[in-house]
C-alpha cells in the first residue's frame, strides 16, 4: 500500500522536474525571444516558476515560512511586469507627436463642441 508521504515525494519530484524543464524553455525564451514583449512575458513566466518551486519545497520541507516568500516574490513579480509594461508604452511613445499645449487644447476643445462659451 502507498503511504501519502510516497505520494507526496513523487508528486514533489515530478513538479520539480516539470518546472526545471519549463525554467530552460523559458530561459532560452529570453535569450532567443525575437522582440522585447517576448522577453518581458518570457521574464514574468520565470517569475511565476520560481513561485512555483518554492511552494513545492515548501510542501516537500514543509516549512510554511517559504509559503510567504512565494507570495512576496508574487507582489515584486507583478510590480516589475507593470513597470516594463510601462517602458515598452513608454518606448513606442517617442515617435509620436509631443503632447498639445494649453492653447492648442483651447482650438481642440471649440472644435469638439462646435461652439466657443
Amino acid at each position: 500500500m502507498i503511504t501519502p508521504a510516497a505520494i507526496v515525494a513523487v508528486a514533489s519530484s515530478t513538479a520539480l522536474v516539470i518546472l526545471g524543464l519549463a525554467l530552460i524553455l523559458s530561459v532560452w525564451r529570453v535569450v532567443a525571444g525575437p522582440t522585447l514583449p517576448d522577453r518581458i512575458l518570457a521574464l514574468d513566466i520565470l517569475t511565476g516558476i520560481a513561485i512555483g518551486f518554492i511552494a513545492v519545497i515548501a510542501v516537500k520541507t514543509g516549512f510554511s515560512l517559504y509559503i510567504d516568500i512565494a507570495i512576496s516574490l508574487g507582489l515584486v513579480g507583478f510590480l516589475a511586469t507593470v513597470a516594463f509594461a510601462r517602458f515598452v508604452l513608454s518606448r513606442g511613445n517617442i515617435k509620436s507627436k509631443p503632447p498639445a499645449t494649453a492653447a492648442n487644447g483651447n482650438t481642440q476643445k471649440r472644435r469638439a463642441g462646435g461652439k466657443k462659451r
